[in-house]
């Protein structure tokens, strides 16, 4: 046995990615799959497009390395968290996904916070939130009922396409931390949420480790692929955990800096997980075996900077705008800009809040908005380590991976906001590298996740915070602050203009 593949099953697109026994990268293929929006805040996807996707994707990659398929020990999983996939009795999906971006929960939401008070957050860990699948559960319960009666079992979505591979169903503890049924420090289905729900505990998969073996290929999928039956497939775990395996976050004190279209701050958590961040924080468990991880996430990071180029300078390339950063200093001349175009998540949960510029004048160029943007979306990050902080954590240095990793400048940004060093990867592969290291863990070919991080994760160059910028960033950031407040009025104001 030589190669491992990790799945990464992502809400566009699904990656498949080959690496050896040292962590070399021999081929990665990818399959993109469409969004399913009928009304204003719904998004599903058909379950089915992920399997025929991940099938072809796995076949592109076997045929396009050209190693033998028998070599391939083992395959490991990593998924968007929250998606609800129901399945009647036969195991046949009864109604398209909901995804973790669907919004049409929010009465669902104050269901349970109104029913389950603090045990919500003494259990689950999480305060609920419109992205979570329990609140998907209860709307379908009470908007579907017919359909609902039918259900005998949900899975989470990387879980569906895992059972369709193996003919086997289960979840991990990372994923299942996402639906706010997980006793998170206990390790199994919270009885008493279930029921005070009237759900059946047997509506929810069984639990196993994310480095767990839960199968093997069935026949069909085997010729399909051109894999062997024998291939090992092994449970995986949540998006952000395999990230933060992938990126070495294996350890306490080690933090992640990730800026995607999200921004997550995610640190590892020792202790059983119980430090009390007041629910500004999301606690998950890791895909590390009984390790956790906290959370905070900014909605619209790297989406804002998308949305910036897209509505002002369209035919401009990203790193053409980015040079921006270079012909501005800190503060971008006065501007400031608040990143909340759908909303935010960490610190604030506000689904109508908006975003804005502030300070705007005539003297205000496309590289001030570029920078204000840039320093916007790290301002937001920089909350949600100051709440780790502020728990106790001590953060000396985070590994930044994502957008935000692609550009020097930005790079040093982070550490001059941050006050804390920051590392880039040699080669970054995101969630599915963590993916294929459980694969890797699972199959015996390391001791630990420790012993396979440092094999196959290399990490190069660090940026360190200069005492100059950051103190001139500190005072910008007391004044970024106070934006939130300012105009939560105003955008609760406007919220109905923009319903019209």
């Amino acid at each position: 046995m030589q190669y491992v593949i990790g799945i990464d099953l992502g809400t566009s697109a699904v990656k498949a990615l080959l690496l050896d026994r040292e962590g070399r990268v021999c081929g990665e293929a990818s399959e993109h799959y469409p969004l399913i929006q009928e009304k204003p805040g719904y998004n599903e996807q058909d379950p089915e497009l992920w399997v025929t996707a991940t099938i072809a994707a796995l076949r592109s990659l076997v045929r396009g390395a050209g190693v033998d398929p028998r070599e391939v020990g083992g395959i490991g999983f990593s998924g968007q968290m929250h998606g609800l996939v129901l399945l009647d009795a036969q195991r046949k999906t009864l109604r398209n996904a909901i995804l973790w971006n669907d919004t049409r929960t929010t009465e669902q939401c104050r269901e349970i916070e109104a029913k389950l008070g603090e045990r919500l957050l003494a259990v689950a860990r999480n305060r609920a939130l419109e992205g979570f699948t329990l609140p998907k559960l209860l709307w379908v319960k009470h908007c579907e009922p017919e359909l609902f009666a039918k259900a005998d079992v949900f899975v989470l979505p990387k879980d569906y396409v895992r059972y369709r591979l193996t003919g086997h169903i289960a979840t991990d503890y990372s994923d299942a931390a996402g639906t706010l049924l997980l006793d998170v420090t206990g390790k199994r289905w919270s009885g008493e949420i279930a029921g005070a729900f009237g759900l059946a505990e047997s509506l929810c998969p069984p639990l196993v480790e994310s480095h767990a073996k839960v199968g093997t290929l069935l026949p069909a999928v085997a010729a399909a692929t051109g894999l062997p039956e024998t291939v090992g497939v092994f449970a995986g775990g949540a998006d952000n955990a395999c990230g933060a395996i992938g990126a070495g976050i294996l350890s306490a004190g080690e933090t992640l800096c990730s800026i995607g279209t999200s921004g997550v701050v995610l640190s590892y958590v020792e202790g059983g997980g119980e430090a009390d961040y007041g629910g500004r924080l999301h606690v998950f468990n890791h895909g590390k075996q009984d390790a956790f991880y906290a959370m905070g996430v900014t909605l619209a990071a790297g989406y804002s900077l998308t949305w910036f180029k897209e509505t002002f300078a369209p035919g401009v390339p990203f790193e053409e705008l980015l040079k921006g950063l270079e012909e501005t200093e800190p503060g971008a001349g006065g501007l400031l800009f608040a990143p909340y175009l759908v909303g935010e998540r960490t610190p604030h949960a506000d689904a109508l809040i908006r975003a804005s510029f502030v300070g705007m004048d005539a003297s205000h160029r496309l590289p001030h908005f570029t920078r204000a943007v840039v320093e916007g979306i790290t301002f937001s990050l920089k909350q949600s380590l100051d709440i780790l902080r502020s728990a106790g954590h001590e953060v000396r240095s985070l590994v930044s991976i994502g957008g935000g990793a692609k550009n020097d400048r930005w790079l040093q940004m982070q550490a001059d906001i941050f006050g804390a060093d920051i590392r880039r990867l040699e080669s970054e592969q995101g969630p599915a590298l963590g993916a294929a290291m459980l694969a890797a863990y699972g199959c015996g070919l390391f001791a630990s996740l420790a012993e396979c991080a440092s094999a196959f994760i290399k990490r190069s160059g660090t940026y360190r915070p200069r005492p100059e910028q950051s103190a001139r960033y500190a005072g910008l950031f007391d004044v970024y602050g106070r934006v939130y407040e300012q105009t939560k009025p105003l955008s609760e104001s406007l919220s109905a203009f923009r319903a019209r």
